[in-house]
């Protein structure tokens, strides 16, 4: 067999597992999903070695690989994961190593998606990006000449899991939330796709999803303004901690959320708005690669491995 001249992306959910195989230019050649087990680790571990091996045996080669997947990994490289709770405590990249023989680079989803989108996506012509995905979760990741900032705990970039302020949760008189990571008042559980519907539940005392609370905020409904601008307000002060910590040059968004017009363009106003005087937000974009970005920032973070 020749020897890494593909690159395998794979891009683990908690529903499915992607792989993505791209050339050395990171020209994609192929690609393909399974359902992600859920139940057994070994089962997990097996599946994706599998996929491994099913596109070494369609190109007749054994191609490098990177995995992007929800969570975090400790200096030891254990997972903490709360989308696939059956990895938790594993060594997930050396599991796979010793199936597949061969060096396998893992990381967070999120990084993988900033690694892409700087690197030839909405922000090639930057320095330095921050790319923030807005979905289910809020989480992100920060790239400086092209490579990610992790930081001294790999923990950099984990914006979702900064705490609300006072203020804001006095101004719309908003509960105290407690967070899945065990914090309380995380902005995660306000700028998501969750915590939008969490706050038009708090101002209307209704239910309702994403789809049609933004429906309403087309009809220019009043409640559903009343909603828009609270989490409008949230979001920026949210994001003004981003520029605040790291200044990017440009900052781009993913996830479901970022899909809404009206959220991508009113943000630099409502980040301006929880700024010093004088500064300002940086150019924002939405993501160039979308939900293709995790993949192919996996492969781009196995590319100039050995």
């Amino acid at each position: 067999m020749a020897v890494n001249k593909m690159i395998y992306g794979i891009d683990i959910g908690g529903t499915k597992i992607e792989i993505t195989v791209f050339d050395e230019n990171m020209q994609q050649k192929d690609n393909w999903r399974i359902n992600t087990p859920t139940d057994c680790y070994q089962e997990f571990i097996s599946a994706i070695s599998d996929m491994i091996f099913e596109a070494d045996g369609k190109f007749k080669l054994k191609g490098k690989v990177g995995i992007g997947m929800p969570g975090l990994s400790d200096q030891n490289g254990l997972s903490l994961s709360a989308n696939i709770s059956i990895a938790n405590g594993q060594n997930v990249a050396k599991d796979l190593e010793d199936r597949i023989h061969r060096k396998v680079l893992c990381e967070n989803d999120c990084r993988c998606f900033a690694l892409s989108e700087a690197n030839g996506g909405a922000g090639y012509a930057y320095k330095s990006v921050y790319c923030a995905i807005i979905g289910t979760g809020a989480a992100g990741g920060y790239v400086v000449n092209n490579e990610i900032i992790l930081g001294r705990q790999k923990i950099a970039g984990e914006y979702g899991h900064l705490q609300l302020p006072a203020d804001l949760k006095e101004k719309y008189d908003l509960p105290l939330r407690q967070c899945g990571c065990g914090l309380p008042n995380c902005y995660e559980g306000y700028v998501s796709g969750p915590g939008i519907e969490f706050i038009y539940s708090h101002i209307t005392g209704k239910n309702s999803k994403v789809p049609d609370i933004v429906k309403e905020w087309r009809t220019q409904s009043k409640e559903a303004l009343k909603v828009f601008d609270c989490y409008m307000d949230i979001l920026g002060s949210c994001f003004s901690n981003i520029i605040l910590n790291y200044d990017p040059h440009a900052i781009i968004l993913g996830g479901g959320i970022s899909l809404i017009d009206e959220i991508v363009e009113g943000l630099a106003v409502n980040i301006n708005s929880h700024l010093f005087k004088g500064f300002s937000a940086p150019p924002i974009y939405k993501a160039k690669f979308g939900d293709a970005s995790g993949a192919r920032g996996a492969a781009l973070l196995a590319m100039g491995k050995d």
